[in-house]
């Protein structure tokens, strides 16, 4: 497989008004693109990922199949990969969703002649981003697949982000707004919340981190969250929990705010794929949303049946949500 490339996008202006000078896109591409151009899949990363994290759903065969789509894999913006405060000199501008989309589309455009996308696909973070294209990109967009995703970051989910926010800025190495070193205690106690939030009831009560190979509940606690962050860098984190917190398909001076309005932008084939078992993303946005889907060319919510809580929506040891998965994103990408 190819080495990621970088767009360098110039200097772009940014829904708040700033400059961003000499921006980067970070991205890898699998397959090749037809002589159409619309045989294109975008698959833009989640919270803290960068693509080699998010690759293994790409397989010959798969639903996300090289040998018939070319697939694109967009680093978001504060990843540490593409633009992000790790590696931009001086104070990091505030980006949003629609800052990131609009440079994903030019690299698109632009740089990789795509005309048209057969599917937009994201998970998590990455599944906001596919809301944000379907509804404010509607020309571009066939199918978009929306797993474990919203068209906005809820309250309820904005509230457990200033958890993990606070836990994380408590380490003493955040100074003056930013993260003079490694914040050690910082990330551990922000994977400690996240190991609450991230699964469910259902998994702690069955035990279903034995199944890891884990042998106790503080093993698996240990040893899955207590490093889960460990390998990221701090400020890159509160980065992107900024872009989270801040999601919202309405937000731009096309919808005004007007959340129904943005939904009815949407005019793709829409899979809404939460997890039935999800605390971040819960069912219940999407179920509030599908019927403002008024013309997407169609719209189903398929709930993921599983106990693995936001995690069964990125599900690669987890074989039965796999199967569910990519069974889903095959029918979408049959339409």
């Amino acid at each position: 497989m190819a080495d990621p490339e970088v767009f360098e996008a110039g200097d772009v202006a940014l829904q708040s008004g700033a400059v961003f000078p000499g921006m980067r896109l970070s991205y890898k591409c699998f397959g090749e693109l037809n002589a159409a151009g619309d045989n294109a899949i975008l698959y833009p990363t989640s919270f803290a990922a960068q693509h080699t994290d998010i690759e293994w759903l790409v397989r010959p065969g798969g639903a996300l199949d090289p040998d018939r789509y070319f697939i694109v894999i967009a680093d978001l913006l504060g990843n540490g990969l593409s633009s992000s405060p790790s590696n931009t000199p001086g104070t990091f501008p505030a980006v949003t969703y629609h800052d990131a989309v609009a440079v994903q589309r030019r690299l698109l455009t632009e740089q990789l002649r795509v005309k048209r996308l057969a599917l937009v696909y994201g998970w998590s973070m990455g599944g906001m981003q596919a809301y944000h294209w379907a509804a404010c990109h509607a020309d571009m967009v066939e199918r978009a697949a929306v797993v474990c995703g919203s068209a906005h970051c809820s309250p309820y989910n904005r509230v457990f982000l200033e958890g993990v926010k606070t836990a994380l800025m408590a380490d003493p190495a955040f100074q003056n707004g930013r993260f003079v070193c490694k914040p050690e205690a910082g990330l551990r106690a922000m994977g400690r919340i996240y190991a609450g939030w991230a699964m469910s009831h259902g998994f702690y009560r069955d035990e279903l981190w034995r199944a890891g190979g884990f042998t106790s509940l503080e093993d698996y606690l240990a040893r899955s969250w207590d490093v889960a962050f460990a390998h990221r860098d701090a400020n890159n984190l509160l980065a992107q929990i900024a872009i989270w917190q801040a999601g919202d398909i309405s937000a731009c001076a096309e919808f005004g705010g007007d959340l129904d309005r943005a939904l009815a932008a949407v005019r793709a084939h829409v899979l809404l794929m939460p997890g039935a078992t999800d605390r971040y993303f819960d069912p219940r946005d999407n179920e509030a949303e599908l019927p403002r889907l008024v013309n997407a060319k169609s719209a189903v919510l398929r709930p993921i049946p599983s106990d693995y809580g936001h995690r069964a929506g990125n599900p690669f040891a987890i074989p039965k949500d796999r199967a569910f998965l990519e069974a889903e994103v095959s029918a979408l990408l049959a339409r």
